[in-house]
């Protein structure tokens, strides 16, 4: 809780990952992934309760193993490919009400912390905002991005010049799939965390890694390891 508003925390791990198989809890650095997410939530001044949804017995039983709870497992129609992200969260808003903030953690960013978890929370509410989501600098400014045509001719993303040197183009941030905090009220009006006031919260780039890959899970694997070492 924060101020007078208590916060639910949703971790969202289905068992049917195909880029990854059992990604959710596929070992990194000495843990299943998702442990990494749970054990860094429950370390929060605020979050008042931690849950992850799910529709996988061995991921759930994981993550009570880790200190997550699961008070419910998730419908089989809102674990395939094709669910929206936004889907599993309003189920778990609906299995519990009675909070007035909601967050999503994404167990696919391993390199978040607790000082994140709390520092987007706390700039929420002393600014008074009703919808924040995480970002981190991009290294790359749209300006350098292009689609290939089928005769492989390269067309901008953007319709303006494109710029040569980075020390004249832009800051840029991209969403780092972090962190996504949002009031109750907000939720039930937009269904999204997205709103048309949504604000950026900006994370360090090297806490935003988000496991999409293999490449990705590597990369994280070993900057894990580093960081645990030198505790």
């Amino acid at each position: 809780m924060i101020g007078t508003k208590k916060i639910l925390a949703i971790i969202p791990a289905r068992g049917k990952s195909k880029g990854i198989p059992r990604k959710n809890i596929k070992p990194i650095a000495g843990k299943p992934l998702i442990a990494w997410t749970i054990e860094e939530a429950n370390k929060s001044k605020y979050i008042d309760r931690l849950v992850v949804s799910t529709e996988d017995e061995e991921i759930a039983l994981i993550s009570e193993k880790f200190g997550g709870e699961v008070p419910f497992f998730r419908p089989d129609y809102l674990s395939k490919d094709t669910t929206p992200g936004i889907e599993p969260v309003l189920h778990a808003v609906d299995e519990l009400p009675g909070f007035d903030y909601v967050m999503m953690l994404q167990p696919t960013s391993p390199l978040r912390t607790v000082e994140d978890v709390d520092g987007i929370i706390e700039w929420m509410h002393q600014k008074k905002y009703d919808s924040v989501v995480s970002v981190c600098l991009s290294d790359k400014t749209p300006s350098w991005m292009f689609q290939l045509t089928n005769e492989n001719n390269l067309e901008s993303i953007i319709q303006e010049e494109v710029i040569v040197r980075r020390q004249e183009s832009k800051e840029t941030y991209a969403l780092n799939g972090a962190l996504y905090l949002i009031s109750l009220k907000e939720l039930n009006n937009y269904r999204s965390f997205f709103t048309k006031n949504t604000k950026g919260y900006v994370m360090p780039k090297k806490r935003s890694f988000d496991i999409d890959d293999l490449v990705d899970f590597e990369i994280c694997e070993n900057i894990l390891e580093k960081t645990t070492q030198k505790k």
